[in-house]
């Protein structure tokens, strides 16, 4: 894909990972559009970001529908085409299932699962059109199990295989279908403040400079499902 003036829409863009995929992207030349479910935590990114006609600051959530078909309206509105898509909003509620509320459940169900499905299937017409790219970020979470975390595994297992599921059912479009799965990102995930503490960590432009790769890599090759972790995690 050959990236400049291309259009890009990252849900979940205002901080984190999104927003490092988000500032990764418009060094290429990509117009970006990126969400959020707080008009100030938006208008906060797009300002830092750089607040010109390459940004778009959308407010949707992404457990509602209707929030993302309005917020790839506005980006067709406002650009003509949609080429990229990046489902990483997520939420992370950690505790043993005899523990685990009912309200923290659904709201990673419904944040995590329901959110890529809801994105992608706002997305899918642009996508098919450009010929484009949908990548979802899951975790390794999505492959390894560990205690306290039945939900957010339950979510991050459903993730990688819509994903996969997905790749199958659009590449015949010429749409190409990634999920990225991290291990520890030094984000604000879990209500985490990223600090110096966090540098054995991967950083949010590690994951910024992957998606730049896998969108430039030869169409004929498809990394549809890619692990990536800290190279040394005992210096933590």
């Amino acid at each position: 894909m050959n990236l400049k003036g291309k259009v890009a829409y990252i849900t979940g863009g205002t901080k984190g990972i999104g927003y490092g995929i988000a500032e990764s992207l418009l060094e290429q030349g990509i117009k970006v559009a990126i969400s959020g479910r707080s008009q100030n935590s938006v208008d906060k990114a797009v300002k830092s970001l750089g607040s010109d006609d390459n940004v778009l600051g959308l407010v949707s959530d992404v457990t509602k529908q209707k929030d993302e078909i309005d917020a790839v309206d506005k980006i067709l509105a406002t650009w003509g085409q949609l080429d990229m898509v990046m489902a990483n909003a997520g939420v992370g509620i950690f505790a043993p299932i005899d523990e685990m509320k009912n309200e923290d459940w659904h709201q990673m169900i419904n944040t995590n699962l329901n959110g890529v499905f809801h994105t992608l299937k706002a997305a899918v017409e642009a996508l098919k059109k450009s010929e484009g790219y949908y990548m979802t970020l899951a975790s390794l979470a999505g492959t390894n199990f560990f205690p306290t975390a039945a939900g957010y595994n339950a979510t991050k297992f459903g993730v990688v295989g819509f994903t996969q599921a997905a790749m199958l059912d659009l590449r015949p479009y010429n749409i190409k279908v990634t999920t990225i799965m991290p291990g520890s990102v030094a984000s604000h995930f879990n209500d985490n403040d990223p600090s110096e503490k966090d540098a054995w960590k991967i950083q949010p432009e590690d994951i910024g400079k992957l998606v730049v790769d896998l969108l430039t890599m030869h169409p004929r090759t498809l990394p549809s499902k890619i692990e990536v972790r800290p190279t040394r995690p005992d210096l933590k």
